[in-house]
């Protein structure tokens, strides 16, 4: 039987990076004269809201409606000041991928495992992640990568592992989505897949029922159950 492949989500389950997009937005939102500043507990429920840009609209719409004109007309100039403000923060912490990933990462390669990702970021913060934490082969590492601006309908829908699936020839059985999230789960599971979780910093109080497995860290799951992954 062919090793399942691994679909991976980026932000908490690759690495714990949502830190670095708040701190990104807080940064466009000072350097635009925007009277926003996301907090830890803020950003957690904002996250409940995918997409970075779909972020700033549903703020404005709950939090500063008469300011939503503005969002509304700046929202592709702050969006892609942010994402460069992430990039930068990216390089400057070196990727940091969760424990495990690295690890499980080469391990799949060495036994010819599909590799791909499925995320609601943009392009530039996938590249800029995996340049940092892998360097300049990073990309190759993947098959099938399927971000933010190829799709429609971004997570919970499950569009985006769907076409990761095309991308790759596979039927659903033939593949497990890694995730750190709920709705993440949720997309992963509407495509068929079967959903191994490992919660993150800004996830771990969600709601996992449903999930195929879920472990503190892919470390955990590599040590514990050492072929659900294909080991």
């Amino acid at each position: 039987m062919a090793l399942p492949a691994l679909i991976f989500d980026v932000d908490g389950t690759l690495a714990e990076t949502e830190e670095g997009h708040r701190e990104a937005f807080n940064s466009v939102f000072a350097a635009h004269h925007i009277p926003w500043h996301w907090d830890r507990e803020v950003y957690r429920e904002l996250l409940r809201v995918t997409g970075g840009k779909e972020r700033m609209l549903h703020y404005a719409r709950q939090h500063d409606p008469e300011r939503l004109p503005e969002i509304e007309r700046r929202l592709a100039e702050l969006h892609a000041d942010k994402n460069a403000r992430y990039g930068e923060w990216v390089r400057a912490h070196g990727g940091g991928l969760r424990p495990g990933v690295r690890e499980l990462i080469a391990a799949a390669q060495s036994r010819g495992q599909p590799l791909a990702i499925v995320t609601t970021t943009s392009r530039s913060n996938i590249e800029a992640l995996l340049e940092a934490a892998f360097g300049a082969e990073g990309k190759t590492k993947f098959s099938a990568i399927v971000c933010g601006e190829d799709v429609g309908a971004k997570k919970p829908d499950p569009e985006a592992y769907l076409i990761a699936l095309d991308t790759l020839a596979l039927e659903s059985e033939d593949a497990i989505a890694l995730e750190d999230s709920r709705n993440g789960m949720r997309a992963a599971i509407a495509a068929g897949l079967r959903t191994v979780i490992t919660p993150s910093f800004y996830s771990a109080h969600e709601n996992f029922a449903g999930a195929w497995r879920v472990f503190e860290t892919l470390e955990v799951a590599t040590r514990e159950e050492p072929a659900l992954l294909g080991g």
